[in-house]
């Protein structure tokens, strides 16, 4: 009623209303500072009184956890980025829409063989594939190439054939997630109007901040190459492609701190002896390896020779689960993925990898278990 009053007197009469969020915001900066600094004096377990010393020990391996997942994911962040820039930068929309295929299968087909040309994992493959939706690609390509790029390219089937020393396990493992790509990407991505899957500023013509300058290679120029002329074009065009990395970076980056802090935590706080311990049923222990690759959050690059120590512990369909369902969907992804689709689409995706691999997980351990370590 007061509002109401005050918003319709004169505005000589009104009377300013109290900015209560203002106040409140400018508080958490300061609240901030104040518990990162109480987090980093426990750590340091410096000066900590008996009653705080176990907490020490906790936070210090947190901190570990924590750098641990970033310092990881920073260079394939990094590779993305800047494959991010070039793709917007050098390639134009024509040429995009010229190779995607228009069929929604083969779009999506060729999105998951894409990571086969741009080895990144899932920090890199976001960023790439958000910038080839924004130039034009077809939606079941893009978001067959988030799912499968981060284990259908040449360093992760590497990476994973040294871990198990076995074709079938590589086999299995990228057969299944392009299977599983190819079936999200059509069923998401075929829709009529792309705005109601992908977030606001990723549509077609929002994606390059240097006003659309796209070289024409058969535009003459009237002035002289020498040789000072091409180092001058050579550092603008590597200008342009740090800055546009840059402001990606910062943007993408964000998500990846939140992600690795919250699996951090939960590595660190949670007991995952009690999650291990659960893991000896076919369906249980499905269950369990896919709720471990959620909250490791580990790289694909890796995450193949960690598999390989459940290998006597869980069965197949489990350890294979992780090995697919991982790289698909942890939590700094899924994070990262609220940068390119909508949330109500990132839910759809979650919900989709986690019942497809889970069914796969269920079925090898019923009927393929023999041979898939073998």
């Amino acid at each position: 009623m007061e509002t109401e009053q005050n918003q319709s007197a004169p505005p000589a009469l009104r009377t300013p209303l109290p900015q209560t969020g203002v106040s409140r915001h400018r508080l958490l900066p300061p609240l901030a500072a104040l518990l990162l600094m109480g987090g980093l004096w426990l750590a340091s377990d410096i000066s900590v009184p008996p009653a705080l010393a176990p907490w020490s020990g906790r936070l210090q391996g947190f901190v570990t956890v924590f750098l641990g997942i970033f310092i990881e994911a920073l260079p394939f962040l990094l590779a993305g980025v800047l494959l991010s820039a070039i793709i917007a930068l050098f390639v134009t929309e024509e040429q995009i829409r010229r190779l995607s295929p228009r069929n929604p299968l083969l779009a999506a087909v060729g999105g998951a063989l894409l990571g086969l040309a741009f080895p990144v994992c899932e920090c890199g493959s976001i960023p790439a594939a958000r910038r080839l939706i924004s130039k034009g690609v077809a939606l079941p390509a893009g978001i067959a190439f988030v799912l499968a790029a981060p284990v259908v390219n040449p360093i992760v089937i590497v990476s994973t054939y040294v871990a198990f020393s076995s074709w079938t396990v590589v086999a299995w493992r990228v057969g299944l997630t392009i299977l599983f790509a190819v079936i999200i990407g059509m069923l998401v991505g075929i829709v009529r109007d792309a705005s109601h899957v992908v977030a606001a500023g990723v549509g077609p013509c929002n994606d390059d901040p240097d006003h659309h300058h796209h070289h024409d290679p058969n535009h003459h120029h009237d002035h002289q190459h020498d040789h000072y002329h091409i180092e001058d074009v050579q550092a603008g065009l590597l200008r342009r492609v740090l800055n546009h990395a840059t402001i990606e970076f910062f943007e993408m980056s964000r998500f990846l701190i939140a992600g690795a802090l919250l699996a951090a935590t939960l590595q660190t706080f949670i007991p995952q002896q009690a999650l291990m311990a659960l893991g000896g049923g076919a369906v249980l222990s499905v269950l369990v390896m896919m709720g471990l690759a959620v909250l490791l959050s580990v790289c694909s690059t890796v995450d193949s020779f960690i598999a390989l120590s459940f290998v006597n512990t869980f069965t197949p369909g489990a350890v294979l689960a992780f090995l697919v369902f991982g790289p698909m969907i942890d939590i700094k992804s899924t994070l990262m993925l609220t940068t390119t689709f909508q949330r109500h689409i990132v839910a759809l995706i979650v919900v989709l990898c986690f019942l497809l691999s889970f069914l796969a997980g269920i079925v090898i351990n019923y009927f393929f278990a023999w041979g898939v370590f073998s």
